[in-house]
């Protein structure tokens, strides 16, 4: 039986790709508008994993999705680094000159920045989703639209690409994490880390958190703040950590729980970075 895998985005977007590639063709597929049907799916079992983008390369981290790993329960298995190409399309016939109106998801817009700048007659909106627009394009037969979405979804839905390659920086990624309700089996040995750490409410406790990570050895990819709503002035850290070894990491986790605060451990799995 294939897996039942939930992602944010209709085919053709970049989540259906990454689905697609990490569980195979056959893998039958959950779409969803946002992404926390996404997280809920997954945690009531409805989905055996999700996939959620959780930042980007140009435009940094997504962190409602943080939040949502963090209330749903749900844990992380894998990573997936995709390289996201922007293509600007509409219905076939028209030229750039004949475009109004563009719409896309806003991390996509933020991404061909430079490009739109260029063309200051065009209207940006954002979307849902890069390739919902142009399936709605596509049904609705919408002269003067155009979608920023991958060269797939123009196949998809019979778009002409109008501009190829739109977005600011060429060597431009997409971190995609996949989700699961409980905590990994892999054989592979874990070299990367998700967590989150609340911090006690006092003077210079980042630093000291930070300063034991780095005696620990522990390379963190990535740190980001969010306040703790029902403790004003106190914030939770989700931090990416890499390491070499994982008997310094675990002694690594024991002193937070014992020194800074509360710990929560999303996922233990390989790194896949290019």
């Amino acid at each position: 039986m294939s897996s039942k895998i939930a992602i944010q985005g209709v085919p053709g977007s970049f989540h259906h790709q990454v689905a697609l590639k990490n569980f195979g063709l056959d893998a039958e597929i959950l779409a969803f508008n946002t992404f926390e049907p996404v997280a809920k799916s997954v945690a009531s079992g409805v989905a055996d994993f999700g996939v959620m983008a959780i930042e980007n390369s140009i435009a940094g981290a997504i962190l409602p999705n943080y939040d949502l790993i963090d209330r749903y329960g749900l844990f992380i298995r894998d990573e997936f680094y995709l390289p996201i190409a922007h293509q600007l399309m509409a219905l076939p016939g028209q030229k750039i000159e004949d475009i109004s109106e563009v719409r896309s998801h806003p991390m996509a817009l933020l991404q061909c920045k430079t490009f739109l700048a260029q063309h200051p007659q065009i209207h940006q909106f954002d979307d849902v989703d890069t390739a919902s627009v142009a399936k709605r394009i596509s049904e609705e037969k919408i002269l003067g639209l155009a979608a920023i979405a991958s060269e797939i979804a123009a196949e998809i839905y019979g778009l002409e690409i109008l501009a190829r390659d739109i977005q600011t920086v060429k060597d431009n990624f997409t971190r995609f994490i996949i989700l699961h309700r409980e905590k990994s089996d892999s054989d592979q040995i874990p070299n990367k880390a998700s967590f989150k750490v609340t911090i006690k409410n006092e003077a210079g406790g980042l630093a000291k958190l930070l300063t034991m990570l780095a005696e620990k050895n522990l390379n963190l990819s990535k740190i980001q703040s969010i306040p703790v709503i029902e403790k004003p002035w106190e914030y939770a850290f989700f931090i990416d950590a890499e390491y070499n070894d994982p008997n310094q990491f675990r002694e690594s986790m024991k002193l937070i729980t014992r020194d800074f605060g509360d710990l929560k451990i999303f996922g233990e799995y390989r790194s896949r970075k290019l």
